[in-house]
């Protein structure tokens, strides 16, 4: 094989398991090593990729941990990340795939990376719109928010909707899904930019910063004096709990994550559970893979939305593989607005 096509390939790897605490930066390292872009000889069904962009997700804090019977894979200490991210086919041995093709699914957390089994992978047919949404809106977070609202909440017009985590990846979409179907919708975030953002550009009709609450029960009784029917839970903990006080009879909960609890040794106790009872209250967790196969029929509802400039989305752009690690650990001090995701390259 000629020299020439002996190229940097730039890694994030995991240095060492976290299992309690909040990540850091030192925990990940970028690793310098040499990659082929050639699918090496005799290796059927793969595919080399140009990873272009990258999806930072709070699934991945999880994945730092030594996991026993997880849904998911620990990541190992000493390899490279992997994750959601948006790449063009270099290389390819796949009867399906073809260079040049622009993909979306799981990939390493790397420049380039041998996709040995790309099964995770959806082909990219609406170039239309812009690449990056395949991180978020058009990828994974979109299928999450389209999953957990329409799926598994079963919602109706004129119902009463609340979203926590509301100005994430997900929730921003849940809160538009639910306004264009002609609920009342309320979201909760960190910071006046947040808040911000939910009223003035998601189009929610409340919006409160849970900081500035110091009685969450009282709040939400505030935003929701008949109470709420749909609960999105995207952080668990004490909002739970508040949640709980406040559900409508027949309310459903969808649990896509739980944000607040993934750095804590111990999980905190959920005090109300046994509201569910007497309200009659439907609450499930759900994991989105379990759902792919409705892709197709979400992609047909949201790209016209997204034309018409009914949907709009804001991501939190990380510049370059290096800031990586920074841009992902900021996910749990709430420091992106918006989806975040990194460019490894433009091209």
């Amino acid at each position: 094989m000629a020299d020439e096509a002996l190229v940097k390939n730039k890694q994030v790897v995991l240095k060492n398991y976290v299992n309690a605490g909040l990540p850091k930066e030192s925990d990940m390292e970028i690793k310098e090593k040499s990659i082929q872009l050639k699918v090496p000889e005799g290796t059927k069904d793969s595919i080399l990729v140009k990873n272009l962009y990258l999806s930072c997700d709070p699934y991945m804090r999880n994945r730092m941990k030594k996991l026993e019977d997880s849904y998911v894979p620990s990541f190992e200490p000493g390899s490279t990340i992997s994750g959601y991210g948006v790449a063009k086919v270099v290389d390819s041995t796949h009867p399906e795939y073809k260079n040049g093709d622009l993909v979306w699914g799981m990939t390493g957390w790397e420049e380039y990376s041998l996709l040995t089994a790309p099964g995770l992978l959806f082909k990219i047919q609406h170039t239309d719109v812009p690449l990056t949404y395949y991180t978020g809106l058009l990828g994974m977070a979109g299928m999450t928010a389209y999953t957990g609202f329409y799926e598994i909440c079963t919602p109706k017009k004129g119902e009463y909707v609340y979203v926590s985590a509301a100005s994430g990846a997900v929730g921003q979409l849940v809160g538009q899904f639910a306004k264009l179907l002609g609920c009342y919708v309320v979201g909760s975030a960190g910071s006046k930019e947040k808040i911000d953002l939910l009223k003035n550009k998601f189009g929610f009709d409340e919006a409160f910063n849970y900081k500035e609450e110091p009685d969450l029960d009282a709040a939400l009784k505030r935003y929701f004096p008949e109470g709420i029917d749909i609960y999105f839970e995207n952080v668990g903990g004490k909002m739970l709990d508040a949640v709980l006080l406040n559900m409508r009879v027949h309310g459903r909960i969808a649990v896509c994550g739980m944000i607040s609890q993934y750095n804590n040794d111990k999980p905190e106790a959920t005090h109300n559970l046994m509201y569910i009872i007497p309200k009659r209250v439907r609450m499930q967790g759900f994991i989105v893979s379990d759902f792919y196969h409705l892709y197709p029929k979400y992609l047909e509802m949201v790209i016209p939305s997204i034309k018409e400039g009914k949907i709009t989305y804001v991501e939190d752009v990380a510049e370059g593989i290096e800031s990586a690690p920074t841009a992902l650990i900021g996910l749990f001090i709430g420091r992106n607005v918006g989806k975040q995701l990194v460019v490894v390259s433009r091209d």
